[in-house]
């Protein structure tokens, strides 16, 4: 069996960069982490560095091992955490698995109203990109999750909360900004800002050009839908984004606009079947219902942009 003190050795000096750095952290000597990584090393039966000079650096193998060893020292942490809430008679702890872009614009702003409604609350927020929450949520142990729909797992019950279109994003100054209504045939010969070809706006964009037997003019790729928004601001091109992603910017130059072709989507909560939902997990969902009421409410946003369920 792994030793853990080897493992938190382990995950010290792939997050801090050096023997050094992760003795600091450890509250150990380099020496003492030194024999930690060897003996690891040996006990796994490969290659989990490479020696350059006198320096580690991990190899494929280690930062592949890393990922594992960070989600088990998380899960046990998680566990002690857990084992002191049952301890202490406190229930008021949630774990939450969201995708990073409604974090700032959902999350946050819902933690606080949650925190004024049940004061002892704690919680621990897992941040997961949209194509890795489906993985992750076999993996993880959580009482809540948010995201953008579908999400398709058996062990997962997911509730629907709101409705939406994706629409065009540009600056206030971009000659498409005069229109209510962008369509396909507006954008045909424009520059674009677009997400990674993986993503389903990017999809969706390419599926309407290949229909007109025309090449989207990309110029900028970003890898999330808060940088595609923000280089469209500073007027680099326009954008198909997803308005909730949109509103999270907090761009001031951010216009958005409905789109012809819009794409619909769907966000939900995530529920572990067979948990009992606590207190807590209600009262987060209402407050991020009631946190996307408000932002909604006092933005200038297309028509029919959100229905809420």
């Amino acid at each position: 069996m792994l030793n853990l003190r080897e493992l938190e050795a382990f995950r010290a000096f792939i997050e801090c960069g050096s023997v050094t750095l992760a003795a600091d952290r450890l509250g150990r000597t380099q020496p003492q982490v030194g024999r930690l990584l060897a003996s690891l090393e040996d006990s796994v039966g490969f290659r989990l560095f490479d020696r350059v000079g006198k320096r580690l650096r991990a190899t494929p193998e280690g930062w592949r091992f890393y990922g594992e060893v960070d989600r088990v020292i998380r899960e046990l942490e998680s566990l002690t955490r857990s084992a002191e809430q049952i301890r202490t008679g406190s229930s008021e702890h949630l774990r939450i698995l969201v995708a990073p872009h409604v974090t700032n614009a959902l999350v946050s702003p819902a933690l606080v109203e949650v925190q004024r409604r049940l004061p002892t609350f704690t919680a621990e927020v897992a941040s997961r990109v949209r194509l890795d929450i489906e993985t992750w949520i076999t993996q993880e142990q959580f009482d809540v999750g948010l995201s953008i729909l579908p999400i398709d797992n058996a062990t997962i019950d997911v509730e629907p909360f709101l409705r939406t279109q994706a629409v065009i994003a540009m600056s206030t100054d971009h000659p498409l900004a005069a229109q209510k209504v962008v369509s396909l045939k507006d954008i045909l010969g424009i520059p674009l800002v677009a997400t990674h070809s993986r993503s389903l706006l990017r999809q969706h964009l390419e599926r309407l050009f290949r229909n007109e037997k025309r090449k989207a003019d990309i110029r900028y790729e970003a890898t999330n839908g808060l940088t595609a928004c923000e280089l469209a601001a500073q007027g680099l091109g326009v954008a198909l984004a997803d308005p909730v992603v949109a509103i999270s910017t907090g761009a001031e130059n951010l216009v958005l606009r409905e789109f012809s072709e819009g794409m619909p989507m769907e966000y939900g909560f995530l529920y572990p079947i067979g948990k009992t939902r606590s207190t807590a997990a209600s009262v987060f969902a209402e407050a991020v219902r009631m946190t996307l009421q408000e932002r909604t409410g006092s933005l200038p946003l297309p028509r029919n942009a959100f229905t809420f369920l």
